[in-house]
């Protein structure tokens, strides 16, 4: 095996390109963790009778999505939730155009 060199004496690209693949090495087996972790559960709740979705799942059912409330000749939407969206912000700047002159009907 080649010896490694010291980081002193690496050039920025190598630093950079090692960082990277730690990066890649740590998420890989943080993954692999979870996916163990997550198998183990599956068991453990198997073993007890229990369905897993049932223990961790708080809530019934999914939420639905929210009405758009204002949209623009570009095609651009907001529901109206939320930091005001840069399209609307710019479009409602300098008192060209209020906020009620794009209301979905």
């Amino acid at each position: 095996m080649a010896r490694p060199k010291k980081l002193e004496n690496m050039s920025a690209a190598e630093l950079a390109a090692m960082a990277a693949h730690i990066e890649r090495l740590k998420i890989d087996k943080q993954n692999a963790e979870r996916a163990a972790v997550r198998e183990k559960m599956i068991a453990f709740a198997k073993q007890h009778g229990f369905d897993i979705r049932d223990l961790l799942d708080g809530r019934k059912g999914k939420r639905g999505k929210v009405a758009v409330k204002y949209r623009d000749r570009a095609g651009n939407t907001w529901t109206g939730r939320g930091r005001m969206p840069r399209w609307l912000v710019a479009a409602t700047k300098g008192g060209k155009a209020k906020k009620e002159d794009f209301l979905v009907a």
